[in-house]
């Protein structure tokens, strides 16, 4: 079976976006050109480390470069993400590139494939490797300018900051009927009112 890649040379948008409440959302990247449209299933911490790499990415790309780093100039995209949302695949691996010569960032995000623990070459498989990226997996590459990267950046960052807040004192997320502090011996803690 051959590899099947979904390629968007600068696409009209590239977003990350949430389908579902906080606490149960699932988090998705996609892309659109002109009537294609992909949409990629993905984890909270994915689309955050994501963020943050671009950013420090094109932070030293401005300093290698010897050049002011590029901020978006338009207004940004705060539009849901567009419908129908058909998840292609789960995102495993994420791989993130600067092509010079054509001033693009390249982000290539892989499928995850399930494989057998026993298909392994390891005598003790590690349950960890359990979910591999396959030579066969789908992968979603898309190539787009500074500009769109940083805003693309800024639009992660706040989706990611837009779920349910943090315990002042675990640092795990406080659901809308509170949780179970483990700092506070199991005392239940609530949003403040």
């Amino acid at each position: 079976m051959a590899r099947v890649v979904h390629s968007y040379d600068d696409p009209e948008r590239f977003v990350a976006g949430t389908v579902g409440e906080p606490g149960a959302r699932t988090f998705f990247l996609q892309a659109r050109a002109g009537h294609r449209l992909t949409s990629v299933a993905c984890e909270k911490e994915q689309v955050m480390a994501l963020a943050e790499r671009l950013d420090v990415m094109l932070d030293e790309v401005a300093r290698r470069f010897d050049r002011d780093p590029v901020t978006p100039t338009g207004a940004d995209d705060n539009a849901p993400l567009e419908q129908p949302i058909e998840e292609e695949f789960r995102a495993g691996t994420m791989t993130l590139a600067w092509e010079a010569d054509a001033e693009r960032v390249v982000i290539e995000v892989f499928a995850v494939v399930a494989v057998d623990p026993a298909e392994l070459e390891d005598e003790e498989p590690d349950p960890v490797t359990a979910a591999m990226e396959s030579d066969d997996a789908e992968v979603f590459v898309v190539r787009i300018t500074e500009e769109q990267a940083r805003a693309f950046a800024r639009r992660a960052v706040a989706l990611v900051a837009s779920g349910r807040p943090s315990c002042p004192f675990c640092g795990r997320p406080i659901d809308a009927d509170g949780h179970i502090c483990p700092r506070a011996n199991g005392y239940r803690r609530h949003l403040p009112e």
